[in-house]
């Protein structure tokens, strides 16, 4: 695997000022025009771009550069990484295995429900789908779609909680928050809110309550005094 030259302008531009290698040279290492290189070393390109050393970021050695400083014609070569980085593998639709595709329109249906805001391309990389079925279950074109269950992915195993909730706020980034009216919702009134007539009723019922009890306890007074005269006429 060819190894790539890290920022190749600013190590061009340290070369011109920390060697005497030729601009033909410099520009092979560094993948550059020779005439850019001479431009940057009259500085006429690459001004404000500090110069990144090839020695310190371990892509070419100094016996290298001695060795092309000694022989014009000696072509630069990048030093062999300590440390192999893998190349990124470009990401694809999402594998779904073949016991749970026939799920997929069904979890298609449940999130073009349930989230409006996703983008086809956004479900494709969920479940693993073409934008055409999504289209085709979104118009209820799809050939069955009288027999579609909305049922979540997650559940189906077809994505997980993470990336169905990364989904979802990718596609409400820059969204105009829902009104009070999209939300079923709506403003009581004042005099709903301040209960003004609970709070009248509450007190006429502590009167209501008091008088009660000082009636009840006028009652038993009464009948107390009227045994005790009973009593002191038996006597």
């Amino acid at each position: 695997m060819a190894q790539t030259l890290l920022m190749p302008k600013a190590t061009a531009v340290w070369l011109v000022d920390n060697t005497a290698l030729s601009f033909d040279q410099i520009a092979q290492f560094c993948k550059l025009h020779p005439l850019e290189v001479k431009a940057i070393a009259d500085g006429e390109a690459a001004q404000g771009i500090k110069g990144l050393d090839p020695i310190a970021t371990g892509q070419l050695s100094r016996d290298e550069i001695g060795r092309g400083e000694k022989d014009i014609n000696y072509k630069l070569k990048i030093s062999e990484p300590k440390v192999r980085v893998p190349e990124s593998k470009r990401r694809g639709p999402r594998y779904t295995p073949v016991s749970k595709r026939q799920d997929r329109p069904n979890a298609i249906l449940w999130l073009v429900r349930n989230h409006p805001e996703l983008k086809d391309a956004q479900i494709s990389r969920l479940v693993g789908t073409t934008k055409s079925t999504i289209e085709q279950i979104r118009e209820r074109t799809h050939w069955n779609s009288t027999n579609l269950t909305p049922m979540d992915p997650v559940t189906l195993g077809l994505c997980s909680q993470i990336d169905l909730d990364l989904e979802v706020e990718k596609a409400s980034k820059g969204r105009p928050l829902p009104t009070a009216a999209e939300l079923g919702a709506t403003l009581q009134s004042a005099t709903e809110t301040e209960n003004l007539g609970f709070g009248y009723d509450r007190e006429e019922e502590k009167e209501i309550d008091a008088n009660a009890v000082f009636a009840k306890l006028q009652s038993l007074k009464s009948t107390r005094n009227d045994d005790e005269d009973e009593d002191d006429g038996r006597f």
